[in-house]
């Protein structure tokens, strides 16, 4: 949404989900090298984002991630969004969960042992 005339621009709540997809991003580049080797990688399978507290723009954000719950083939992600410079103040929250999957056979696999590793760290 946007204004003329100087208004308040609020932050697109769709934004909220390519804020979570970052910090998901940079957290499996941080893993290792090359998180997509041997043809397998992360696929999110279902996310959601909990709308708190209003973020008007501009604003740095903090998003802060975490990993659960690593499965056979899966594991859960979480995020608060917080406002830099308002630790502790939550504005937005969410999850996915990640399946680890074989592209060329389109099937989801065992997580690999440096991913369990990661998750359950």
């Amino acid at each position: 949404m946007y204004c003329f005339y100087g208004a308040v621009i609020n932050v697109n709540n769709t934004v909220y989900f390519r804020y979570m997809e970052s910090a998901r991003v940079e957290w499996l580049r941080s893993t290792r090298d090359t998180p997509h080797g041997a043809g397998q990688g992360p696929v999110v399978v279902n996310c959601f984002c909990n709308y708190l507290r209003q973020i008007e723009y501009p604003a740095q954000l903090v998003v802060k991630m975490y990993v659960s719950d690593a499965a056979r083939t899966a594991f859960e992600t979480w995020y608060h969004i917080e406002r830099q410079g308002a630790p502790g103040e939550v504005y937005a929250s969410g999850g996915a969960t990640v399946l680890w999957v074989d592209f060329t056979r389109q099937k989801a696999v065992d997580l690999p042992g440096w991913m369990r590793g990661m998750v359950e760290g």
